[in-house]
């Protein structure tokens, strides 16, 4: 990725943070094995500042869309507040297989870690850590649903493992879902919209990022208009 592409991803920029667009394919960080990771190209987002930004969250390698990154160690430090308390909103986009019969709902299935050899993979696990997650249909096709996802906690796959077990597993989910790594469209969850209140006296920052081409193409089965782009906020709500 060379520094243009990376600046081109900037949905949103202030003194504090920036909200940038996350490709597929790419790890937020390096992980054990090593290999090229997105804040490898941090450096171009420096604006001026003597650092680069900061990962204040984290999304999934396949996971696109709305990624918050603090500008300095303050701004870090009281972004990884907001998202510990729960104050930060977010919402994801899915296109699952099957899907849900009725137009929303609520999960609320504790997970847990599957074992100690499969590293961040879980599990539903009654013992296990609180997860809620709620949902609503957004379009449907014959096959598939387009869904708005909200989780209300934190944990690591969440959505993935909370669609996989009411029975209609993320597109592409080749963890989850049982869908092959080499086929298909690749996984189909976009972090849509995130609302963080950052400043006391002035409304919470709330930034979308565009739906990635393939689920396009796939949103577009379930009913999707590309009018309906302009208005985010009425179709999730």
């Amino acid at each position: 990725m060379t520094p243009e592409e990376m600046v081109a991803r900037v949905l949103y920029r202030d003194g504090l943070m920036l909200v940038i667009d996350k490709p597929a394919g790419m790890a937020v960080h390096r992980g054990p094995k090593g290999g090229e990771s997105l804040e490898d190209h941090f450096d171009a987002l420096r604006f001026g500042l003597p650092r680069p930004p900061a990962l204040a969250h984290r999304l999934d390698r396949d996971t696109t869309g709305c990624l918050v990154l603090g500008r300095h160690r303050k701004a870090l430090a009281g972004l990884g507040q907001l998202f510990k308390r729960g104050h930060v909103g977010k919402t994801y986009w899915a296109i699952v297989e099957g899907g849900p019969q009725e137009a929303e709902g609520r999960i609320d299935l504790p997970l847990g870690r599957l074992d100690a050899t499969r590293g961040w993979w879980m599990k539903a696990d009654h013992e296990g850590q609180p997860a809620v997650t709620t949902w609503k249909v957004l379009g449907r096709s014959p096959t598939r649903t387009w869904l708005a996802l909200e989780p209300l906690t934190g944990r690591t796959h969440q959505l993935r493992v909370h669609c996989a077990e009411m029975g209609w597993p993320i597109v592409g989910d080749a963890i989850y879902g049982g869908a092959p790594r080499s086929d298909g469209p690749g996984l189909q969850l976009h972090s849509r919209e995130i609302v963080v209140p950052l400043y006391k006296n002035r409304d919470p920052v709330q930034v979308t990022a565009p739906a990635p081409a393939p689920m396009g193409a796939l949103m577009q089965a379930c009913g999707w208009q590309e009018a309906s782009e302009a208005t985010p906020s009425a179709a999730q709500r």
